[in-house]
């Protein structure tokens, strides 16, 4: 019975604390609203969902589409590796000798090892070239970032996994996409100036 009104004492005490923080915060030196002795005044906060923006933002989706070039030979070539296999293996369930249906064995299992490496090697690969564009995006994900939220007016944006719930009033997604569709046809004109 002592732990249980201990625990509701800490529990009290430690909303009486938060609710006490929150009206210091609350208040505010109608005198002098720059004195940085004053509690912080509430900051106005924005919000950006990320995968949105890089499954939407062009300079990801131009990298998509480079990925896709430089590796769709390889990616081909598995999916042939994988028709043949299937064949192999058809072919294993019908009327063989004992000598050729052991052979044929072999083939498949030797093929289906060797398709199951090329195919990590590919992903490894893939997922490889996908973080270095990402990367080299980042630079000009964060710049667009800081161009909407000064243009708008916010103080700070938050992004996921660490927002829970957050209204459509503060999401700054739509404003950061079109600022980066911006940013890659700028890009895209100087190019093709060179």
């Amino acid at each position: 019975m002592g732990g249980l009104l201990t625990r509701a004492l800490l529990t009290l005490g430690l909303a009486t604390g938060i609710l006490g923080s929150a009206l210091v915060y609350a208040q505010v030196n109608p005198e002098n609203p720059e004195d940085s002795s004053a509690p912080v005044m509430a900051q106005k906060t924005g919000y950006a969902n990320m995968k949105m923006i890089l499954d939407n933002a062009p300079q990801i989706v131009a990298g998509r589409d480079v990925i896709d070039k430089e590796f769709r030979p390889r990616n081909n070539a598995v999916t042939a590796d994988e028709k043949r296999l299937g064949a192999l293996q058809e072919r294993l369930n019908s009327d063989l000798d004992s000598i050729t249906r052991a052979q044929l064995d072999r083939d498949i299992r030797s093929l289906n090892r060797a398709i199951i490496r090329r195919k990590e090697d590919l992903i490894e690969e893939i997922n490889f070239r996908r973080n270095e564009i990402e990367n080299g995006v980042r630079e000009t994900l964060e710049l667009a970032i800081s161009i909407v939220a000064e243009q708008q007016g916010f103080d700070m944006v938050l992004t996921d996994p660490v927002v829970l719930y957050h209204s459509q009033r503060i999401d700054l997604t739509s404003a950061i996409l079109k600022q980066l569709r911006l940013e890659y046809e700028a890009d895209q004109q100087e190019q093709a100036s060179r």
